[in-house]
């Protein structure tokens, strides 16, 4: 019984390319190897486009998030940049009243509606 002949992964990961094409042209079973490879990197140029292309969306998805992240802080620290009552309210512990809200209340802390 012939061994098999294991060197093909050691030669493709650590040799050079010389060193590999000689020992290819004497092994018949590292050639059927290598043609599996060749094979498997064919079909990977094949849809190398399709991945490529559905990376190129990402930069701008993730733009597209960052920037609407920007404008809802922005917004966010301006309304409360006019509130600073408010926001001194709720930082204390308070609940806020309709009173606090500047609604027209009355005796029982109801809001007022005039018909």
């Amino acid at each position: 019984m012939k061994n098999k002949c294991s060197k093909y992964e050691g030669l493709f990961v650590f040799s050079d390319d010389e060193t590999l094409k000689n020992h290819l042209l004497e092994c018949e079973e590292c050639r059927k190897e290598q043609e599996k490879m060749d094979r498997v990197s064919e079909l990977i140029g094949e849809v190398k486009f399709h991945y490529r292309s559905k990376a190129k969306h990402k930069p701008i998805l993730k733009a597209a998030c960052i920037l609407m992240l920007l404008l809802f802080s922005t917004a966010s620290i301006g309304i409360i940049g006019n509130y600073e009552d408010m926001v001194d309210t709720i930082q204390y512990g308070e609940t806020l009243s309709a009173e606090d809200l500047g609604f027209p209340v009355d005796s029982y802390g109801l809001i007022v509606v005039d018909e």
